[in-house]
């Protein structure tokens, strides 16, 4: 999570949502790493997940994450959700609760809903209080 927390305050400084996040394999080892470039690179889908996601696919040579872990300081919107399921991510987590568009425990529950064909493991509140300082500051900056 530090990891993450780092990359999220790297795309805090640079404008954006300040969200961060790595995949790690069954080993432990960092695969992808990511942060929010949706103000850098004008990609509506540039969000720190799918930016670890696509590096550590890249990384290991395969679109299929089966038994990887993504480590996110704010828990996953619906694009991402379906992005981790598509990807087979084993397990999901993450620091700051979404209650706004969370879509892994708080609004939706997508990535353990038993009607898709995939579900993964849900850990989240890791490091919350550091990663809704960030975002909390991020907004506070832009009111």
């Amino acid at each position: 999570m530090a990891q993450a927390l780092e990359l999220a305050a790297m795309a805090g400084a640079d404008g954006d949502v300040p969200v961060g996040a790595v995949v790690m394999d069954a080993a432990g080892s960092v695969i992808g790493e990511g942060r929010n470039l949706r103000e850098l690179t004008n990609d509506p889908t540039a969000h720190a997940e799918i930016v670890a996601m696509r590096q550590a696919a890249a990384s290991i040579g395969s679109w299929n994450l089966d038994g990887c872990t993504l480590v996110v300081t704010l828990e996953p919107c619906l694009m991402c959700a379906g992005t981790l399921l598509q990807s087979r991510v084993s397990r999901v987590v993450f620091g700051a609760w979404d209650e706004k568009a969370g879509a892994v425990g708080s609004v939706y529950d997508v990535v353990r809903d038993r009607r898709l064909p995939h579900r993964a493991e849900v850990v989240g509140g890791l490091s919350q209080d550091f990663a809704v300082s960030l975002l909390r500051d991020f907004f506070d900056a832009k009111r």
